[in-house]
């Protein structure tokens, strides 16, 4: 199993959204890299997801639920997507800022820092070992 981060904006869809929804396809990826990335996931990976644009923050976790598939409703043609379920909602306080992974200076490699436009990205198990000691239920 491995753990990843995906992006999102929330006014767009939140982890809310897929709180109520209980299993989403975690689709409109057209990043190269991140398409790729998608690719790569395999049933039971966890996926950490990150509400961007102004909040900037680890807020819940998903699991893979389903083999990533061609999304045919791309006209470029290049986007893939999987089924993401809900796990959890982390609290306020639990929630881990882009602010924080920054200021630990420990992750100057890892592409939430290096690059801050990718949407999907795989996160090193350093980082995911970093959230348990924070407190995050992983």
């Amino acid at each position: 199993m491995k753990y990843f981060l995906a992006k999102t904006e929330p006014g767009t869809y939140s982890i809310e959204d897929l709180e109520r929804e209980g299993v989403t396809p975690w689709d409109g990826v057209h990043n190269y890299q991140a398409v790729n990335v998608i690719k790569s996931w395999n049933i039971g990976d966890k996926v950490f997801i990150y509400h961007s644009m102004g909040q900037a923050r680890i807020v819940g976790l998903g699991t893979v639920v389903s083999n990533p598939k061609k999304d045919e409703t791309d006209p470029r043609g290049i986007s893939w997507f999987a089924d993401i379920q809900y796990i959890r909602t982390y609290s306020e306080d639990q929630r881990v800022s882009l602010k924080q992974v920054k200021e630990s200076g420990l992750f100057g490699d890892f592409a939430l820092v290096r690059q801050s436009r990718l949407s999907v990205m795989e996160c090193p198990q350093e980082f995911v070992d970093w959230l348990q000691e924070k407190g995050l239920k992983v």
